[in-house]
């Protein structure tokens, strides 16, 4: 079993790659791989809504020049994704949000090939908003037709510089539990 990990924040290793980081090591424990996949730098435009994927059913965005491609392979060869981001404006970032949109046109256009997969949504906020970005991401996991585990609290932390989020200790206790329960859930899909 694999799960992808996406972090969506502009700062590469900061506190969104931080927290994810504690979700994966609990699942790394379960013997189950993973993977980050950081945005930053890496230009990702958004949907032009040319709908080409629905004509090619091919797995794959026409947009040239940038890793969405890649990523797209990454998910549908994953068992589980977690998609992360820091809180931009009250939402999720632009790399996120476009990760989003043209994953999901495309997976859509391939009938449905994210369906029954697990999918986990991973927030950092300086200070609020976080939900409606924890929201975005959720959204977008259950028009997948996505299985969500729960935690004992929103999946996000708290933290403005590099590292701060690691005081947030309900916010890093909540990221452990996510990861251990995701990787029970994805045992008792596979089993």
């Amino acid at each position: 079993m694999k799960v992808v990990a996406f972090n969506g924040s502009a700062r590469k290793n900061g506190n969104t790659a931080i927290m994810i980081t504690y979700a994966l090591e609990e699942l790394e424990k379960e013997g189950i791989e993973t993977e980050m996949i950081q945005l930053a730098g890496q230009p990702l435009p958004g949907c032009t809504a040319c709908a080409m994927c629905f004509k090619n059913k091919d797995k794959k965005c026409v947009v040239k020049g940038d890793a969405l491609n890649d990523y797209m392979a990454k998910m549908d060869q994953a068992d589980g994704i977690i998609i992360g981001s820091p809180t931009y404006f009250a939402d999720v970032t632009a790399e996120t949000k476009a990760l989003i949109d043209r994953c999901g046109m495309v997976a859509r256009a391939n009938d449905d090939m994210l369906a029954k997969k697990v999918g986990a949504a991973a927030v950092v906020a300086r200070r609020a908003g976080s939900i409606h970005a924890f929201d975005t991401i959720n959204h977008f996991f259950l028009i997948e037709q996505m299985i969500i585990p729960g935690s004992i609290y929103w999946n996000m932390g708290i933290g403005r510089e590099k590292g701060d989020v690691q005081e947030d200790q309900e916010g890093m206790l909540t990221m452990q539990m996510l990861g251990k329960n995701m990787a029970w859930l994805l045992k008792k899909m596979h089993a």
